[in-house]
């Protein structure tokens, strides 16, 4: 049977396993993303944590006219979402680390004070048992 220490010092590890990756989230992380559009006059990079990082274009660019220019930019973006989201290799959501630590920590606090209340519980009924009040 797991005793009250026992019990506090896996969830502490736990705790600790979480902390260790909520402070290093690059060991998830996937490369940046870049794509290139109208024959490399546009440039797109998509950052490490999945948002735009760079946009770069060529000023010959505005020849093509805005219809043409937006529609390649949406494409552009596109294309660099669905590469990274092929990278991670899901389309799931990364889960929020910090809240499960915060969970975690919420509930070793919980069982310990109900260890501990089982505990006294316990003690006071072997007292009576063994010659007590």
């Amino acid at each position: 049977m797991f005793g009250e220490d026992a019990i506090a010092q896996q969830l502490a590890d736990a705790r600790a396993t979480l902390s260790t990756a909520i402070k290093s989230p690059e060991a998830g992380q996937v490369a940046p993303v870049v794509v290139e559009g109208v024959e490399g006059l546009l440039r797109l990079t998509l950052g490490t944590e999945g948002r735009v990082d760079k946009f770069e274009f060529d000023p010959r660019i505005m020849r093509i006219g805005s219809e043409v220019l937006f529609g390649e930019i949406k494409r552009m973006v596109n294309a660099a979402l669905d590469e990274r989201a092929e990278a991670i290799g899901t389309d799931e959501p990364l889960p929020d680390l910090e809240a499960i630590n915060e969970s975690v920590a919420e509930i070793q606090d919980r069982s310990l004070r109900q260890f501990q209340a089982m505990r006294a519980s316990i003690d006071e009924v072997m007292s009576k048992i063994h010659g007590g009040k």
